[in-house]
């Protein structure tokens, strides 16, 4: 797999590589260079808290109970 490093030294890992290794947005990575050369990309095993899709982060729980004609009205103004 070729990709090219952009003007601010960025690659785009392939999403082949970025399955393999669990990789998400925001998930750290290390680099290693042997005594000969070679680089290896490796997970670093720490994971952003951010969520996997951007409905993640709208999930949860009321706080305030609550039954739905009173939310309704809240919402309708009446």
């Amino acid at each position: 797999m070729t990709t090219t490093v952009t003007s601010k030294g960025q690659v785009t890992i392939p999403k082949r590589v970025r399955d393999f290794l669990g990789l998400v947005p925001g998930s750290a990575v290390d680099f290693e260079v042997s005594a000969e050369g070679e680089v290896t990309l490796r997970a670093a095993g720490r994971i952003s808290k951010r969520p996997k899709n951007r409905f993640g982060r709208l999930r949860g729980r009321a706080t305030v109970r609550m039954r739905t004609e009173e939310i309704l009205a809240l919402t309708r103004g009446s």
